[in-house]
């Protein structure tokens, strides 16, 4: 299945998407309550997906508006916890410029990132106001659907309810900057994740998953120009079983978390230029990216505008 958050005009409601149609999936289920993003059907407990699939055998009467007359949201609005990881070796290394410290290769790092800043499919993203060096990042996402503790990674795809497509968007020089002191990143990846453009359940992902990992095309495309073509999403050095026995190790997680792969090799601005490609460079407002990803579909926006320039707050190379 394909579980989505919409408006068609009244505020956002968590959905289903079938034969091209839209189903409410509060009324298909009989919650008295609006369920106003997949967390929140997540949150319902006792397997809400069975439950949901188990309704749509029934074909049970729900309201459903055709896909093209909807705002599509961000699947989770506001996730308890964004963990993002750091698994693509040819990525973390720069192309091989870079030598990883031992660790890199035995513990999944990750970082936490903004809840508040979660943006959707189509949406504006501004540009952050403190950056010249805008970047993207191709990412694959998971949801997670079930609460836990210290999971083993053999029992991880339990607790994943589906995937998604992650945009990591990254400010590089305020990244540069605070890296450079030992902490974060953290401002540098404050100003937006886009994610989207729905969530694809696990189980209809297993054709793509193995070893753990989703052995999947990607690809991205600024302003209908090819900057990755055929990105490999099994490449990742840690599966996803790696990633939620991480996260919960000594700690918890629960239904609407999500968990970032890292950049997918190729998928990043220095990457694409590194690799030739003419028209790449940092992003600037009005570019539109568009990241693709096998099995699951196309995360399309468009930057905003850059306001409120403060040239204090921008790098500063030293001299």
């Amino acid at each position: 299945m394909k579980l989505l958050t919409y408006d068609s005009g009244s505020g956002p409601r968590c959905g289903v998407l079938r034969d091209n149609l839209v189903i409410d999936v509060t009324a298909l289920l009989g919650v008295a309550h609006t369920l106003r993003d997949v967390r929140a059907l997540l949150e319902l407990g006792d397997s809400p997906i069975e439950r949901l699939q188990d309704a749509l055998a029934s074909d049970i009467a729900a309201p459903a508006v055709p896909l093209p007359m909807v705002r599509l949201r961000a699947p989770v609005l506001q996730p308890p916890t964004v963990r993002d990881f750091f698994s693509f070796e040819a990525h973390a290394s720069g192309q091989g410029a870079r030598t990883l410290p031992e660790a890199w290769y035995r513990l999944p790092i990750f970082y936490f990132s903004n809840t508040l800043r979660i943006f959707g499919p189509e949406d504006v993203v501004p540009v952050p106001s403190a950056t010249d060096r805008l970047d993207f990042e191709l990412e694959l996402g998971c949801v997670i659907g079930r609460e836990g503790s210290d999971i083993a990674a053999a029992d991880a795809l339990d607790y994943i309810a589906g995937f998604c497509i992650f945009n990591d968007w990254s400010a590089r020089d305020l990244q540069f900057d605070e890296m450079a002191v030992g902490l974060g990143p953290a401002k540098g990846k404050d100003s937006a994740t886009t994610l989207g453009p729905w969530l694809v359940t696990t189980d209809e992902m297993a054709p793509y998953l193995r070893d753990g990992r989703l052995q999947v095309k990607c690809a991205v495309r600024v302003n209908g120009d090819v900057w990755l073509d055929e990105g490999d999403g099994g490449a990742a050095h840690f599966s996803w079983g790696d990633f939620v026995e991480r996260a919960s190790k000594d700690s918890r997680i629960v239904p609407g978390d999500v968990l970032g792969s890292g950049t997918v090799s190729g998928g990043s601005v220095p990457e694409a230029i590194a690799r030739g490609i003419g028209s790449a460079r940092y992003l600037q407002p009005g570019d539109v990216v568009e990241l693709e990803v096998e099995g699951i579909g196309t995360l399309r926006n468009t930057l905003g505008p850059q306001e409120n320039v403060d040239p204090a707050y921008r790098y500063k190379p030293k001299a």
